[in-house]
Formats: C-alpha cells, structure tokens, sequence
C-alpha cells in the first residue's frame, strides 16, 4: 500500500532528505576511508552538498511558509528561488572539490584497499538516496515547489553519480588500471557541473518572474474558452510562477450597458475555474467596455500568443474600439 503523503508538509519531506543526506555521508565517507578511492571521495563529497542544501531548502521552505504580511503582500515563496540557487551552486563548488582531489591522484596513482567492502556500503547508501528521491518527486507532483523538486535531482544525479562510481572502482579491481579512478571522478565532477548548472538557471529564471509553463497555459486557455462568446472577450492575459504560488491576471470586456453586479458575477465564475484547474493559483482580474476604445489599448499586455484568426478591426479614429474579436489568447 502507497504512503499517505497528502496531509504532510512540504518541510516534513526536506527533513527526510537531511536525515538521508546523514546517513549517506557517514557511509560513503567510511567507503572512502576504507578504500582510498577518490571517486568514492567525490560520492561522498556530493553527500555533504546534499545536506547542505537540505538544510538551506528547510529554511526557506520555512520561510516560504509565512502568510503575506504588510511588507510582502504577495507572500514569502520566492524564498524557495534562494533554497534551489544555493544548492546549484553548492553542487558547483562540490565539482570543483572532486577536480582537486583528483588530478593529483591522475597524476600518482594509489592502490585501492578493501574494494568489495567499499562498494558494498557505497550501494547501500545509493539506495537510500534512491528511496527519498522518489518519495520526493511524488511529494512535488502535489506541491509543485521547485525546492522539492531540486532537492529530488540533485539526489537522483547523486545515484547516478554512485552508479558511475560503484562501476569505476570494481573496473579498478577488475583491471588493475589506477587511474581510471580518478578519470571516473573527474566525469563525475562534469556530470555534477551540469546538474548544478541546469538549478542554477532554474532559481535565475524563478526571480525573473517566468511563465507559467506551456502545458498550464493551455489549461488556461481552455478554461476561458467557454467564456468568450459574442459579447465577452478577454486581453492582457499574463502569468508567472512563485515558487509554489501561481499568479494569473486577465482583462474580460464586457458590453457596457451591463451592471456591476452582472460583470461581477461573470469575474467570480471566471476565477472560481481557474482555481480549481490549477493548484495555488491568485488571480487578478479587470473589468473593462467593450464600447470604450480605452479598452483595447492594453493588448500589447498579453502574455500568452493569440490563435491565428485573431483580428483587430480599428475604428474610423484609429483606435481598437469596434473589433469583433479581440487580440486575445483564444
């Protein structure tokens, strides 16, 4: 039977991450000084970057937590941005550790000592890693927090990377090559580079207030759809991500002779359903006339590409006014 994960906390799973990131290091540390391999050096090397960034994700998580106040209107989750940054480039600094530790090595070889027993510990370790990838993975599927998600492959890299390293030092035994430890280090501090890099952007592009990724989007698209008939239309449609939050906001035109409390209603259905299609969602909306040319002049607003077949009739004045159907995401 699958774990209940639906009323934990994001915060309690970064806890089974630090608690696993312990236990590996204490085993891969012990492989290393059993064996003297400088790729399980580097494997346990990563493990400590693992806890480190464990730490910083519970922190922030922490943060992120904290309802808008008078200073943060909008929340505290882009504190998960800092969380994901820290790590990528803990993980950076952890590859270039691994180059140090072992170029030296390429350069003098060292025999290998207790192989099988080093190996041995060092998949145990992989499998708890392994474990609290995947448990962290299915938490992010509810959560969407790009800490989680983080944390998730930075560990799933870090299986990888004990793979890769379980490999070179049995080829060491196998073959009695030397210095092919080091060379499996220093792939591994490549393969490394390339994970921190990819969390790294992905905390730059968190900051930079990003879209909402193409496949929400076309569930926004889908959902104002039934919405625009004849005399409704919508423009300025923009999105971005905050860490777990959502934000959405939209202009819908309405014609003008309608009363505020039937505009109001159309708003309160419109918002009500995107709620519900998309997790942690605000949205914004605006009431404009269709009638008033001052309407149409904040199309240049919209985020989201406009369907072929999208027209803007312009009135006799120049101005966007009596368009039949409006620049907007449909």
């Amino acid at each position: 039977m699958k774990a209940d994960i639906t009323n934990r906390s994001p915060i309690f799973f970064v806890c089974i991450s630090i608690s696993a990131a312990v236990v590996t290091i204490v085993l891969k540390a012990v492989a290393y000084l059993l064996t003297g391999s400088v790729g399980l050096l580097s494997d346990a090397l990563e493990s400590f970057v693992n806890l480190v960034g464990a730490l910083m994700a519970f922190a922030m998580l922490t943060i992120a937590a904290r309802p808008a106040d008078e200073n943060h209107a909008y929340g505290h989750s882009k504190a998960e941005y800092f969380s994901s940054g820290v790590e990528g480039t803990l993980i950076l600094l952890a590859a270039i550790s691994i180059g140090v530790a072992a170029v030296p090595r390429l350069i003098t070889p060292k025999q290998l000592e207790q192989v099988g027993l080093g190996i041995g510990i060092s998949i145990v370790a992989s499998l708890v890693n392994l474990v609290v990838a995947l448990l962290l993975l299915r938490a992010n599927k509810q959560y969407h927090s790009i800490t989680l998600e983080a944390n998730a492959k930075h560990l799933m890299t870090d299986v990888w990377t004990s793979a890769g390293v379980v490999v070179g030092v049995g080829a060491v035994a196998l073959t009695g090559w030397e210095r092919l430890d080091p060379v499996v280090a220093i792939i591994v501090a490549a393969n490394i580079v390339w994970s921190g890099g990819r969390i790294v952007y992905q905390s730059i592009s968190g900051l930079m207030d990003t879209a909402l990724p193409a496949t929400e989007q076309e569930t926004l698209r889908k959902i104002l759809e039934p919405y625009i008939q004849s005399e409704i239309q919508c423009h300025a449609v923009r999105t971005r991500q905050s860490g777990m939050r959502r934000f959405v906001s939209l202009h819908v035109l309405v014609p003008g002779l309608w009363t505020v409390q039937h505009g109001h209603y159309l708003l309160e259905k419109i918002e009500s359903a995107i709620r519900q299609a998309l997790p942690n969602v605000t949205v914004f909306t605006h009431l404009e006339s269709l009638e008033d040319p001052a309407s149409w002049k904040d199309t240049d607003l919209d985020r989201i590409e406009a369907a072929p077949g999208d027209t803007i009739q312009q009135s006799a004045d120049g101005e966007a006014g009596t368009q039949t159907k409006s620049k907007n995401i449909l």
